[in-house]
């Protein structure tokens, strides 16, 4: 039950929280952010993005539009709508995010239908000033100047739940295209370049699998802490996949030279960096099979972490000076999912609770917890059902948590 504040009065689907938990939003309609490697929130921690759906449980179709606001949390949770876009997924939503080092700009991804192409705005939410760049973008750099991204065409071919309806991938029936893959754009002009091409990364040697006759695709791009480098999933399937695929974690300094396949193994999932050298990622790994690991860029060098803690795949990120990682794990066999901190140096785990997600979100359109923190390190976003409202944002205050 909620109050009329979004407090959690008596959760009837839910354990007994050991810190606060509110709504920050609730019906008649659906709202949620997407994923956890994205500024939800503003500098100053006050002001946290959403997206707002009218439906839930099936794949979009391109005539669906949601709408995008931002919630003032010391504004009785105020929703304020900023835009509305075409180009959404339920995993990523339109990659509505704050662009790095600025209290006032926001962007995400749109569809422009006269000149069919994915592309993204960027609004001033002061001024409320908008400009419009002739891309997408996926990933932002620390500094807020470049933005790379894959073709979200192909994404949604081959991996639904992660690209965008509307626009067909043109090289659908080609296996390893040379004219498309992963790109970067200048945010201040728009300026893109194709910095890897799925046919020069299908080259790349893999000695632990034949690629012979898979289709390719990159997902799940990142800069590294301090922009110097990033780093990105490739992903193949052929006829022996059915309906599965292979993954290798490549890295590549900022102009897509100087690649490093820093996982080779074939079953990276969820990761975040550390620092500008460091990995943490789900993986499966010769020493202690499937665990998180700390991956070292350049070298492969693999440290487990939390062996008996953290032993469930789940969407990981470093606190604020890297002592406390937080993380969530897929729904157990009572449907229930996890949140919770986990100290690097102790081992000593903080339980924030479980959350309910009944069985009609399950495929694409599940709803993971995708934490997110603020900047002060004192809050956290979910994304969740558990409230019986459909997908809603929840904030959990931590204060105190981790001292």
């Amino acid at each position: 039950m909620l109050s009329r504040r979004g407090l959690l009065l008596a959760p009837l689907t839910l354990a007994a929280q050991p810190a606060p938990v509110r709504a920050l939003t609730r019906g008649p309609h659906f709202h949620w952010f997407g994923y956890y490697d994205k500024l939800q929130f503003d500098p100053a921690s006050r002001r946290v993005l959403g997206m707002q759906v009218r439906f839930e449980h099936r794949s979009p179709r391109p005539d669906d539009e949601i709408r995008l606001g931002v919630i003032d949390l010391e504004d009785h949770d105020r929703w304020t709508e900023i835009g509305a876009t075409k180009a959404w997924n339920w995993q990523q939503g339109c990659m509505l995010q704050w662009v790095p080092g600025s209290d006032r700009e926001v962007i995400w991804n749109t569809r422009n239908e006269r000149e069919k192409r994915f592309e993204s705005v960027v609004l001033d939410t002061k001024s409320g000033k908008k400009r419009v760049l002739p891309h997408p973008v996926y990933a932002l750099s620390p500094d807020g100047r470049w933005a790379i991204y894959p073709d979200f065409r192909r994404l949604n071919d081959t991996r639904p739940g992660y690209g965008y309806a509307g626009l067909p991938d043109p090289n659908a029936n080609v296996l390893e295209p040379k004219d498309a893959g992963l790109w970067r754009m200048d945010l201040a002009t728009g300026r893109t370049e194709l910095l890897l091409s799925f046919a020069r990364i299908a080259a790349l040697e893999n000695p632990h699998e034949d690629m012979r006759g898979c289709k390719h695709w990159f997902n799940h791009l990142l800069y590294n802490t301090d922009g110097s480098r990033f780093t990105f999933l490739h992903r193949w399937r052929g006829e022996r996949h059915k309906n599965s695929w292979s993954t290798r974690m490549i890295t590549a300094d900022q102009d897509g030279k100087d690649l490093f396949v820093i996982d080779p193994y074939g079953r990276t999932s969820h990761f975040i960096w550390r620092d500008p050298s460091h990995i943490l990622a789900w993986a499966w790994h010769p020493s202690h099979k499937d665990a998180f690991y700390l991956l070292e860029d350049k070298t492969g060098k693999a440290e487990i972490v939390g062996k008996d803690a953290m032993t469930r795949n789940g969407h990981c990120t470093y606190l604020p000076g890297n002592r406390w990682i937080l993380n969530d794990a897929y729904p157990d066999k009572e449907r229930n999912q996890p949140l919770y901190l986990y100290e690097v140096a102790t081992g000593h785990v903080v339980d924030l609770g479980r959350f309910h997600s009944p069985k009609e979100y399950t495929g694409e359109w599940r709803c993971d917890l995708h934490p997110r923190f603020s900047p002060d390190g004192n809050k956290i976003t979910i994304d969740s059902p558990h409230g019986g409202g459909g997908r809603q944002i929840y904030l959990i205050d931590i204060t105190g948590k981790t001292t």
